[in-house]
């Protein structure tokens, strides 16, 4: 009857410590409450003690990651944009949490409702180049710190927020392509028609240039022709009066030379026309008169 009663204790005794004691690991941290009110919280991993009539709510203690649905805005240039976002966050005061929202599912849409409330309002404030290109960095910053101050209020500090993707429409993105072809095919004609311009003004200079220089260079071989040809008949006169039977001879010569390179011109002289004296002796005595035709 005795050890009957013992074990009825000491199973009382167990069951008294497993309702009172319980355990918080390192991605935890823990509520006590009694009929929901909030009795104690354990923020660090470890073994707790409780009493038996209290019950543990355990909260996340990790970073979480908040997935938006596309979000249409309208950027202050009034481009209409498809923008992906994301954030993450932790739950850094679990009493507020739980007194505020209560759990995790209820968190994430309350913060959803942030983000998508300060996204409007800051893309609003920029245009499509700053949003896409330019400052996209601070304008996280600046979204992030304002969904912050609202998520401190429910016990939530935003780590970081960013944006996969901000595009257009796919109706404006067609639009802005067509219109972006058409200026570049614009810009592209314009480019070729000054190129043709200046390719025009670079053949007339050129041409131009080229009858310069070739009136120049005719100017320059008349000018050298002439005083040749000045020079030649200075020696040629002077030859001519140092030795008139030897210059006669020499244009003898070349008039020989010059009457057989052939040609479409015949002319039919008598061997013993003038012409030929020289043939006759090397002294050119020859008659005094030939007789001479032509066809």
């Amino acid at each position: 009857m005795k050890s009957g009663i013992l074990g009825i204790v000491i199973a009382v005794i167990a069951l008294v410590v497993y309702w009172s004691v319980y355990i918080v690991n390192p991605a935890q941290q823990a509520l006590v409450l009694q009929f929901g009110e909030v009795r104690g919280q354990a923020t660090e991993p470890g073994l707790y003690f409780k009493w038996p009539w209290e019950n543990v709510e355990y909260i996340d203690k990790r970073v979480l990651e908040l997935n938006m649905p596309v979000l249409e805005a309208i950027a202050s240039d009034k481009k209409r944009l498809l923008v992906d976002a994301f954030a993450r966050y932790r739950i850094d005061d679990p009493i507020k949490f739980y007194q505020s929202v209560n759990n995790v599912d209820e968190g994430a849409r309350r913060l959803s409702t942030f983000l998508q409330s300060s996204l409007r309002q800051e893309l609003a404030k920029a245009t499509l180049n700053q949003i896409v290109r330019d400052e996209r960095a601070e304008l996280m910053e600046k979204i992030r710190q304002d969904v912050d101050l609202r998520a401190n209020a429910v016990g939530i500090d935003v780590v970081d927020v960013k944006i996969r993707r901000a595009d257009l429409p796919e109706a404006n993105s067609q639009a802005i392509f067509r219109r972006m072809q058409t200026e570049r095919e614009r810009e592209a004609t314009e480019i070729r028609a000054q190129g043709e311009e200046q390719a025009r003004r670079i053949r007339s200079r050129a041409d131009r240039d080229a009858t310069v220089i070739v009136a120049n260079a005719q100017r320059d071989a008349d000018i050298v022709r002439g005083d040749g040809d000045a020079r030649r008949n200075e020696i040629f006169a002077d030859a001519y009066g140092k030795d008139r039977d030897f210059f006669e001879f020499y244009r003898s010569m070349q008039a020989y030379r010059d009457s057989m390179n052939g040609g479409d011109t015949s002319l039919v002289l008598s061997p013993d026309s003038e012409f030929f004296r020289f043939f006759q002796n090397s002294a050119g005595v020859g008659p005094t008169r030939g007789t001479a035709s032509a066809q």
